[in-house]
C-alpha cells in the first residue's frame, strides 16, 4: 500500500459565529407535526421528530416533479430552450398558477422557472403531459423514482400536490428527493431569484415571486419548497450553505407560515453554530502521487479522486486522519482517463471510515515496438 503523502489531518473545529447566540433547534422545541434536518453531503441527521410519520406534504409533492423534469432535461429530451405546449386542462388547474395560456407555447425554461419560484401547478401539468402523455402516467413514474430513491412512506397522487386522499409522504423522504433535486445544477439557476416574470404569447406578462422567504432572508439559504393546503398545514423544505457545510431542513404542518418559516430558522442557525464539514478529499483536484504504469508510453499516470469525501463532526472537536493508496493490482497500457486504477482509504483514529475510488486522470498510449527501439539507443547514448 502507498501512502497519499501520507496525509495526516487534525480537525480542530472552531465557530465562525461565537460573538453569537443561538437557541438550539432540538426535536422537541419544534411545534409542527414532522421535522427534520441533515447534512447534505454526508448525509448526517441533525434532528428529527416525527420524520417517518406519514402526512400530507402539499406542493412541495412538486419536488419530485422537478426533479422528473431535470432529469429529462439532463439526459437530452427536453432543452432548457424547447417550446413546451400548454392544454386547456394544464390551463385550467386551480391553486397557485402562472396563468398559463391554453393552446400557447412557453419555453421550457421558463415554466420551469415558474415552478421553482411560484410553485405554479399549471407549467407542472404542462410538463406532466409532454414527458409522459397525461398527469396518470406521470405520477407513475413520480412513484416508481421514489421507490429508487428508497422513500418508502411516500406515495403520489397528483404532480402538484393539490389534496388528494391517497397521497402522503414523511420528512425523511422529502429530505431525499431534496437532496437529489439539488444535484441537478440548473436547479440554482432560479431557486434564489427572488423576484421575477413570465411573458405570455399574448404580450400578456406574469409576475412571479418567490414562496420561500428564506432566500430573502435568510444568510446562504438559496433554495427550497413551500406548501400549504387547509389539510397539510404549513410546510417549508429548504436548504442552506455556509463555507463548506450545505444543510436540507423538512417542516411538515407548521401552524402559520411564520412559524414554519422560523422552525427552520433555529434549525439552521443550530447547525450552523454547532456543526462543521471538512473535505478531506477533492475531486477537483490531482492527487499528489501518481500510479506506476508498464508498457506505457509514459512510466506513471496522474490520479484523481472519483468523488469529494467531507467528514461531518461538531465544532471545538479534535479528529485525526490518514489518507492512504492502495493501487490494488498492476496496472498496464493502455489506460484511459476515468479508469479506476485504486483507492484512497480514509482512516480516522487509525479506523478506516470510507474508500473512494481513484481515477486516472489522463490517457496513457502503449509503448510500440519502435519506442523500445528507442529507448535502446538512447540508453547507449548514455
Amino acid at each position: 500500500m502507498k501512502k497519499l503523502f501520507l496525509l495526516l489531518l487534525t480537525l480542530v473545529c472552531f465557530s465562525a459565529f461565537a460573538t453569537k447566540s443561538y437557541v438550539p433547534a432540538a426535536a422537541e422545541t419544534v411545534s409542527s407535526k414532522a421535522s427534520y434536518m441533515i447534512d447534505y453531503n454526508s448525509g448526517t441527521v441533525i434532528s428529527a421528530r416525527n420524520e417517518s410519520a406519514r402526512l400530507p406534504i402539499a406542493s412541495m409533492c412538486k419536488i419530485m416533479t422537478l426533479l422528473l423534469i431535470f432529469e429529462e432535461v439532463d439526459s437530452g429530451n427536453i432543452s432548457m430552450d424547447e417550446a413546451i405546449p400548454v392544454s386547456e386542462n394544464s390551463a385550467g388547474m386551480g391553486g397557485s398558477q402562472a396563468f398559463l395560456e391554453a393552446g400557447g407555447e412557453y419555453l421550457a425554461r421558463d415554466l420551469i422557472k415558474s415552478i421553482i419560484i411560484a410553485s405554479a401547478n399549471d407549467s407542472c401539468m404542462a410538463f406532466a403531459e409532454k414527458i409522459c402523455g397525461s398527469e396518470k402516467l406521470f405520477v407513475e413514474k413520480m412513484n416508481k423514482r421514489a421507490q429508487e430513491l428508497g422513500m418508502k412512506d411516500t406515495l403520489f397522487a397528483n404532480c402538484t400536490g393539490l389534496p388528494k386522499p391517497t397521497q402522503y409522504s414523511c420528512a425523511k423522504d422529502v429530505a431525499a428527493m431534496f437532496s437529489e433535486l439539488i444535484k441537478h445544477e440548473k436547479y440554482f439557476e432560479f431557486s434564489n431569484v427572488w423576484m421575477d416574470e413570465i411573458k405570455h404569447p399574448k404580450d400578456r406578462v406574469t409576475g412571479l415571486t418567490n414562496t420561500n422567504k428564506l432566500v430573502k432572508f435568510y444568510e446562504g439559504c438559496d433554495g427550497g419548497k413551500t406548501g400549504y393546503t387547509a389539510e397539510a398545514g404549513h410546510c417549508l423544505t429548504a436548504t442552506a450553505k455556509r463555507g463548506g457545510m450545505r444543510l436540507i431542513s423538512v417542516v411538515i404542518s407548521a401552524p402559520d407560515s411564520k412559524t414554519r418559516f422560523k422552525e427552520t430558522t433555529d434549525m439552521f442557525n443550530y447547525g450552523f453554530a454547532n456543526f462543521t464539514n471538512k473535505l478531506l478529499v477533492d475531486s477537483s483536484t490531482p492527487l499528489e502521487i501518481e500510479a506506476n504504469v508498464s508498457g506505457g508510453k509514459v512510466e506513471n499516470v496522474e490520479l484523481i479522486p472519483e468523488k469529494d469525501y467531507y467528514f461531518f463532526s461538531k465544532k471545538n472537536s479534535d479528529e485525526n486522519f490518514r489518507i492512504d493508496f492502495d493501487q490494488t493490482m498492476p496496472l498496464k497500457a493502455p489506460v484511459e482517463k476515468g479508469d479506476v486504477v485504486g483507492e484512497l482509504i480514509v482512516y480516522k483514529d487509525n479506523v478506516e471510515i470510507s474508500r473512494i475510488n481513484c481515477l486516472a486522470n489522463e490517457n496513457v498510449d502503449r509503448k510500440l515496438y519502435f519506442g523500445y527501439i528507442f529507448d535502446i539507443m538512447k540508453n547507449w547514448a548514455v
